[in-house]
């Protein structure tokens, strides 16, 4: 989109995801599970879809971006600046992670929820990378 197409940046983005991601997501779902499996109607969903926010926080969101910009070769645009890009990215599209993050945690069965996760995850993950541009 930005014209700065880079196989180094798409193949480490995925050794990430098959790595770190694959292994970070489906234990975090199962721990909301476990964590919340005693919650009954309403108290249970927003508890489950709070939780998968808290997941993908600014924090999250900051790492992402830095490894984006390891992988792209950036290593002087590693700062501060990335964690504040993150917090507003965070901010500007909580209303879409609540309704994705419901769906996946509150209709899909568990064994599904790591693909709806991956999926929602990949459009974000090129909503994050243009948060540089949309957020700095």
């Amino acid at each position: 989109m930005l014209n700065e197409f880079s196989w180094y940046r798409l193949l480490g983005m995925m050794c990430i995801g098959a790595t770190i991601y694959a292994f970070e997501i489906p234990n975090y779902f199962d721990w909301i599970v476990k964590k919340t499996q005693f919650l009954k109607g309403i108290k249970a969903t927003l508890s489950k879809t709070l939780l998968a926010i808290l997941y993908f926080n600014p924090l999250w969101i900051a790492r992402h971006l830095v490894f984006i910009k390891i992988f792209s070769g950036q290593f002087e645009a590693i700062g501060w600046s990335l964690l504040e890009i993150a917090f507003w990215s965070f901010l500007a599209n909580i209303l879409i992670s609540f309704v994705a993050n419901y769906i996946i945690q509150n209709r899909f069965k568990l064994k599904w929820r790591f693909l709806g996760s991956a999926i929602f995850s990949a459009l974000m993950a090129i909503y994050y990378a243009l948060s540089e541009t949309l957020f700095s």
